[in-house]
């Protein structure tokens, strides 16, 4: 049986040894999106659901590591208000990596 597979790979075999081949490559293509794409896809979805659910009063943490407090939200940019100076930072939604404290539980 193990040899049938072998001789399928090295072309020697009957035309069913190209069978083989292509459903072979199929197979670890399936095997590639299970393991690579689909929890790509399913971690980015879970991040846009975050950032879509950002509120005012929420503590987050940027890429950069900065982090603050919402203090506005327009569009597509949030104003972050960091540390006890009170220095206000605009960013992107998309700079957002985490939330760490949400707004309701805050208070």
């Amino acid at each position: 049986m193990f040899s049938y597979f072998l001789d399928a790979a090295a072309g020697t075999g009957s035309t069913s040894g190209g069978i083989v081949t292509i459903l072979m490559v199929v197979g670890l293509l399936v095997i590639m999106y299970f393991f690579m794409i689909r929890p790509q896809k399913k971690q980015e979805k879970k991040m846009n659901e975050m950032r879509e659910s950002l509120q005012v009063g929420d503590e987050v943490t940027t890429i950069g590591g900065i982090i603050g407090r919402i203090v506005s939200i327009k569009d597509e940019t949030v104003l972050i208000e960091t540390g006890r100076d009170r220095v206000k930072i605009r960013f992107l939604r998309s700079a957002i990596r985490s939330v760490d404290v949400k707004a309701e539980d805050a208070e």
